[in-house]
């Protein structure tokens, strides 16, 4: 195995007693600097970073032209509607507030797109008081409009709208912060979001496909111009901005695979040479397994995984994504019950708030953030720097295995769900086990999963050394029954929601 990692010197033969002598200089610089090839051998031995291990919980930002109309039901697949179904009530909605398609494209909505009362750092406060760990921008969807000063494309955030380099001071305000950088990335879909085929629309007339979209054919397979132009955009990101995570939308599945495996292999090598932990998040089977990390789509799954996951969900009640006028928004205990839910199974959360078209984030989404925030302060021990434990919890509520779409776990999320006081969560930390009551369980909680018996061992009694609420710190009585650990509660609540028992143990012999 040393042959990968030193240079042949000659007249110098290395045995194993002259491994003392062996020095820096004989090693190879390049097999450290250039760990990983652009083959999927080589990149699917991807580890999950240390820091998002231990964060959980992260924060990103759907903001753009498509902030402007901002009409839903998913605001950023507004346009693509509108272009796309002529009977279609985006279309209908267009028209009669902007006039004819023909004549009022997307992108007369860029110079509305002003961002006056942006401001990087007011986000980044707002991220970091919500108890985020990781955060950051979707540089670009599949509209085409980049939220940086690129080179290749003049249709962006730094000379057109806003004229401000979004991604760059969102990328300073975040990291000053000591919170990990997040930027996303859309413009696969780029290539068939809007009919470029139709010379009936601006997206047809070749001066503006550097918004748009190159002009194609209907189904045609994105070019190589394409695909470097894809390519290159996020190599500029990652060489400017130093992003620690990089998230893909869908529209991977249509990007050839040695181009991905260009690109995983660019941004691992720049990561390993500057000894730095970073990510990359892909849905469905865009990326092979252990190339990067499964990510769900208002998604979770019903069971502990073996492998890590994450979930990109958003804080308005449906799939706005974008900032839509009038929406409405989750409520703070499906949040915060959902994120429990998820750590305790394996996964991270990745929330998405959508501002307005002016910089401002809604107060609803500011509201839910600081509660979230608010919560995680009491109780965040049970989440940050914890590990699944050996079973994800107990109880009678349980998520849909499958939904409407057929996408499996992605898009089972379900805002209507209403957990009960028998329904438990576990993480552990070193002798701290957690069990999160979902909802307030009365004035005592029998923890079945607990209770030791053949072929499940749960908890010796003489393991147990104390037993706590988070936000109570009183030690409480409990007794260990057939049925299971009976902890009496406190006799005031510590919260709202998401009740934590801290039990600490030792080894019970």
């Amino acid at each position: 195995m040393f042959s990968l990692f030193y240079k042949k010197i000659p007249g110098l033969v290395l045995g194993l007693g002259a491994l003392a002598a062996f020095t820096v200089e004989a090693l190879d610089a390049t097999a450290f600097d250039q760990p990983y090839q652009p083959s999927w051998n080589s990149l699917n031995h991807r580890q999950t970073p240390q820091w998002l291990r231990d964060g959980k919980f992260g924060i990103y930002t759907h903001w753009g032209v498509y902030s402007v109309p901002a009409q839903g039901p998913n605001s950023t697949w507004f346009a693509n509607h509108a272009y796309e179904k002529t009977n279609s009530p985006e279309r209908k909605y267009w028209e009669a507030t902007y006039g004819p398609l023909e004549k009022f494209g997307y992108k007369e909505f860029i110079p509305q797109f002003t961002a006056e009362k942006f401001n990087a750092d007011e986000w980044a406060d707002l991220f970091q008081k919500a108890g985020a760990r990781f955060a950051g921008p979707v540089a670009v969807h599949h509209d085409g409009f980049c939220m940086w000063d690129t080179r290749y494309s003049d249709w962006n955030a730094a000379k057109m709208g806003p004229k401000r380099d979004v991604v760059g001071e969102l990328a300073k305000a975040i990291k000053k912060r000591d919170l990990k950088f997040v930027t996303a990335f859309h413009h696969a879909e780029n290539w068939f979001y809007f009919p470029t085929w139709n010379t009936n629309y601006d997206c047809g007339d070749p001066r503006y496909s550097g918004l748009y979209g190159p002009i194609h054919e209907k189904n045609a397979l994105p070019t190589k111009a394409f695909l470097d132009d894809w390519k290159g955009k996020i190599v500029e990101v990652i060489d400017k901005y130093d992003p620690d995570f990089v998230w893909f939308d869908y529209g991977l599945k249509q990007i050839t695979e040695s181009y991905k495996q260009d690109l995983l292999a660019y941004y691992y090598n720049k990561a390993a040479a500057a000894h730095k932990e970073v990510v990359v998040s892909y849905k469905f089977h865009d990326l092979p397994p252990g190339a990067g990390l499964l990510d769900l789509e208002l998604g979770q799954e019903t069971d502990l995984t073996y492998y890590e996951w994450i979930t990109d969900s958003t804080v308005d009640n449906g799939s706005a994504w974008g900032y839509v006028k009038g929406q409405g928004f989750k409520t703070l205990e499906n949040l915060i019950v959902n994120l429990v839910d998820r750590v305790s199974k394996n996964g991270y959360l990745l929330l998405n708030v959508g501002p307005k078209p002016d910089g401002t984030i809604p107060d609803e989404a500011k509201t839910l953030l600081l509660g979230m925030g608010a919560w995680l302060k009491v109780n965040g021990e049970a989440i940050y720097n914890t590990t699944p434990w050996l079973v994800a919890g107990e109880g009678p509520t349980q998520l849909a295995t499958k939904t409407k779409e057929n996408k499996g776990k992605n898009f089972n999320e379900n805002n209507d769900l209403r957990y009960t006081g028998q329904d438990i969560r576990f993480t552990v930390n070193g002798n701290k086990l957690y069990a999160t009551v979902l909802a307030w369980p009365g004035e005592t909680v029998i923890i079945k999963s607990l209770a030791p018996k053949y072929n499940w061992p749960g908890l010796y009694p003489s393991e147990i050394t104390s037993i706590t609420m988070l936000g109570n710190g009183k030690e409480l009585k409990w007794e260990m029954t057939k049925e299971g650990l009976k902890i009496e509660t406190p006799k005031t609540k510590p919260g709202d929601f998401a009740y934590v028992f801290k039990i600490e143990r030792r080894r019970p012999f």
